[in-house]
């Protein structure tokens, strides 16, 4: 037989609440531009995109070490409409 947890009406409580007051966070897309041709950067031909539910540390990520004036992060909130390059949805 499985062996169960028991918890106190009051643990559980506690990790509900816990949960429920953490902040929610909106996932996002973030991509690394070229600003010198305003396009999406491509690894092997495929586009670039970060899928992450912490925008500002994965951008921080893409930028490290790059030339603050060839390379910027552009986050879109998922949901979204994110067009390719070719500006199509």
């Amino acid at each position: 037989m499985p062996a169960t947890l028991d918890r106190s009406p009051s643990e559980q409580a506690g990790r509900t609440l816990s949960a429920m007051s953490a902040p929610l966070v909106q996932a996002g897309a973030v991509r690394l531009i070229d600003r010198r041709t305003g396009l999406t950067h491509r690894i092997n031909g495929s586009l670039l995109v970060l899928f992450t539910r912490s925008p500002d540390i994965a951008a921080a990520e893409l930028l490290s070490g790059r030339d603050a004036a060839i390379w910027e992060a552009r986050v879109e909130p998922l949901g979204a409409t994110i067009h390719d390059d070719r500006g199509r949805a």
